[in-house]
Parts: structure tokens; C-alpha cells; sequence
């Protein structure tokens, strides 16, 4: 999977360099994911309806 541009951290990223975190990209057909210390390790992708509901789901236990 070629490496998306524009990655984004959550807001509850945490303190200082905000690095306690996952990072994720709106590709064409996938939302990838990544870890935000260790950006050049492995990347997982998903469906947008997929990582929708699991975003839906994190919310509702919260």
C-alpha cells in the first residue's frame, strides 16, 4: 500500500508532542491507520463503513 499524504492524530492524542497515539488517512477506498511513534512500521487499512463502525462503537462505550 503506497503511504497516504495527509495523516491526522485524534484530538485525545495526549500531552506534549501528542505522540500517544494512532494516526489516520482518507485514502480512495480505505482509511488507513497507523501507530504515531513508530510511523514507518506496518500501516493497516479498512473500509471507510468498516472503521466507521468501529469508531461508532468507541464512541458508545464510552
Amino acid at each position: 500500500m503506497t503511504t497516504p499524504s495527509q495523516w491526522r492524530k485524534s484530538s485525545f492524542s495526549g500531552g506534549g508532542e501528542g505522540n500517544d497515539c494512532v494516526e489516520i488517512a482518507n485514502r480512495h477506498t480505505r482509511v488507513a491507520v497507523r501507530d504515531s511513534k513508530a510511523p514507518a512500521r506496518a500501516t493497516l487499512s479498512f473500509p471507510p463503513t468498516t472503521f466507521a463502525a468501529f469508531i461508532e462503537d468507541l464512541k458508545t462505550r464510552r
